[in-house]
């Protein structure tokens, strides 16, 4: 786990619990590592608008519905953040690995209504290696978080 997340986790007394797992990538991959589901495992998307940027944090099954993001934030021009930029904005992390606390990056943070709804979330630590599981109570709490509806899934052909 991350300095800037280790230290936000002991200064606002949060219940987590760390899971280690061998190394992976994709969000589908962490949730079997954790063997759960990918409804209940988070990833975070950034997203950009010239220099604002913004969390979207999703369950793993779905993807960013950007027009229905750029409705929501009023950024016509909203699209999805490159890798250097994610580099650049989270030099601590992973690339591709940040927790979704987005006052630790300076960021807003949004958050699909289904992740809002559980009783627990999983996330990234800030490395490809390892999951933080807290009461999503805990997150909310802390993150204060937009809850939308970001998800869209894929129909079946």
């Amino acid at each position: 786990m991350n300095a800037k997340l280790a230290e936000i986790l002991k200064r606002e007394v949060m219940q987590f619990e760390v899971i280690t797992h061998p190394e992976a990538y994709t969000a589908q991959e962490r949730a079997a590592r954790c063997h759960v589901t990918g409804w209940r495992l988070a990833k975070v998307v950034v997203v950009r608008d010239g220099d604002w940027f913004a969390m979207a944090v999703l369950p793993a099954s779905a993807y960013l519905d950007l027009p229905e993001f750029r409705a929501i934030t009023r950024r016509p021009d909203l699209a999805l953040a490159s890798e250097a930029e994610i580099a650049r904005l989270f030099p601590d992390c992973d690339v591709g690995a940040m927790p979704p606390f987005g006052r630790l990056y300076g960021m807003p943070v949004y958050m699909d209504r289904t992740l809002a709804a559980g009783p627990d979330l999983l996330f990234e630590g800030g490395t490809h290696r390892e999951e933080v599981r807290m009461p999503t109570s805990d997150y909310m709490r802390v993150a204060q978080p937009v809850i939308a509806p970001l998800a869209a899934t894929r129909r079946a052909a």
